[in-house]
Formats: C-alpha cells, sequence, structure tokens
C-alpha cells in the first residue's frame, strides 16, 4: 500500500479504508446501490476526502453531495457530508456516474436540507461542478427569499444574462464576468463582510459588496429556494452537475483542484 502524501496523486490498486470519513460515505453509497464500487472509484473518493482534510478545507463543507461515481441515483444522493438532500422529481435515466444529475430547467431539483447559520453572514460558501451548460439563464444553488445567497449562471442569453452571477449574502447579485461557458468548478466564499470572491474557469473575482442578513430557509440545488420548502425558482438549470457543497468560508483555488481531480479521477475509474 502506498502511503498518502498531501497534495499528491496516491497510486494504490486495491483500496484499504484509508479515511474513516470516506469510509463511512463509501458503505452508505454501496448499501444505497445494493452492490459494490469498483476498488478505483472506492480509492479516488478516499484521496478526495484525505486531500480536503490535508488543505484544511474538509471542516468548511457542511453539506454535500458527490452526484457521480455511484452505481444508482439512489447512491450519488447519499450525502458525503451533512443531512441527505429531498429529491424532486429526478429518475435514474438523468443520472450518468462520470457526468453527473441532469436537469429539466423546470421541475427536477435538490433541497439540501441545509440552512446557513446566523453567524455565518461572514462565513460561507457555495459550489458546484458543472459538467455541461445551462441553455438557458438559470439559477444553479442556493437561496434569495429574503436576501441573496445564490450562484446564477447565464446559459445562452444575451448581454449581462450570458455571464456567471452570485449574490452570497447581500441584497441583489453581482455580475462576474460576460462568459456562458463555465464548466467545472464554480463557487463563491465570504470571510469578510465587505467582499467576498467568485471562481469559475480556474479564475478568482473579488467582489466588493457589504454583507446583509442571511436568507432564511435552505438552499437548493439545481435552482434556488424562493420561499421554503416546494418553492423553487421558476429559473432553474437544465444541464449537468456532479458536485456541490455548501457551507463556511474556504479556498477555492483549493477545493477546485480536489473537485476538479476528484470528478476527472472518476472518469478514468469507471470502466
Amino acid at each position: 500500500m502506498t502511503i498518502y502524501v498531501p497534495g499528491k496523486v496516491t497510486l494504490r490498486q486495491t483500496w484499504q479504508p484509508m479515511d474513516p470519513d470516506a469510509a463511512a460515505y463509501i458503505t452508505a453509497v454501496e448499501t444505497a446501490d445494493g452492490q459494490a464500487l469498483e476498488e478505483k472509484v472506492k480509492i479516488v473518493i478516499d484521496n478526495f476526502v484525505l486531500g480536503c482534510k490535508a488543505d484544511g478545507i474538509w471542516s468548511a463543507i457542511k453539506a454535500s453531495c458527490i452526484l457521480a461515481g455511484a452505481r444508482t441515483l439512489d447512491g450519488a444522493l447519499v450525502p458525503l457530508v451533512g443531512t441527505a438532500p429531498t429529491n424532486y422529481n429526478f429518475v435514474s435515466g438523468d443520472y450518468d456516474r462520470e457526468t453527473g444529475l441532469v436537469g429539466d430547467g423546470s421541475t427536477k431539483y435538490l433541497d439540501s436540507n441545509y440552512v446557513q447559520a446566523a453567524g455565518q453572514q461572514n462565513n460561507c460558501h457555495l459550489s458546484y461542478w458543472q459538467s455541461t451548460n445551462s441553455s438557458t439563464s438559470a439559477n444553479m444553488i442556493g437561496t434569495f427569499n429574503t436576501s441573496d445567497f445564490r450562484l446564477l449562471t447565464g446559459g445562452g442569453v444575451s448581454g449581462n444574462q450570458n455571464g456567471r452571477r452570485a449574490g452570497l449574502c447581500q441584497a441583489g447579485v453581482d455580475v462576474i464576468a460576460n462568459s456562458g461557458t463555465w464548466t467545472g468548478l464554480n463557487g463563491a466564499s465570504r470571510s469578510a463582510a465587505a467582499s467576498y470572491t467568485y471562481r469559475g474557469s480556474g479564475t478568482n473575482y473579488v467582489q466588493t459588496v457589504s454583507s446583509t442578513a442571511l436568507s432564511t430557509g435552505s438552499s437548493f440545488v439545481f435552482t434556488v429556494n424562493a420561499s421554503g420548502p416546494g418553492t423553487p425558482d421558476i429559473n432553474s438549470f437544465n444541464g449537468r452537475l456532479a458536485f456541490y457543497s455548501i457551507g463556511e468560508s474556504l479556498d477555492l483555488t483549493l477545493l477546485d483542484a480536489r473537485v476538479t481531480d476528484l470528478i476527472n479521477a472518476i472518469g478514468v475509474a469507471i470502466p
């Protein structure tokens, strides 16, 4: 067995549990799937958790699903961290082990069942890993019923709608950049009252905007929570997502590297 070195890929051919959180997650996924995962897929997941802990970002992740790798949709909805999401209308045909879960732009979304604590106004993050783009402007993740705690994509709509937008514990949203094709990790993290950082296409964008009180209600994925359970915003995402995370502020550059390695490695590990 190769010794794990932080920041490096661990080359193991046979899975031997190295991290208890990863082992518990893998066991839960296999139970939901009704069969074992491939050895290489388990190694990839183990390495991801170990890597996040080595980077110091694991404890900031409070709600997360790897929407890839599992053999079934049930397995993909097992939480990596936190409470299991509530599935609204996704079916097994929407799930692909390598590229994730595809939305329909209308009725299909997840309720993360995670509500930001009052003390997290200046200590929060949202992220998702996007495999394919939406064909229309869409809310991606979060909630905005009292103030904005959400990430948006522009899809193929013209003008400012053709970019990435975010509102992280603030009034209104910001246009981050006028580009409609940002696959990979997109995320925002706030650790101060005066500004937050958005990351997309491998670039960090610092947004100078003051924070406001947190939105109430749990964050949705593939759309945003408009006013409570069962009330998603109409502008929902119809592309594919392979990962999401919600929680406290963290280093988005480190998260991007880990999640990108995770999704790429899953694609290689699956026969």
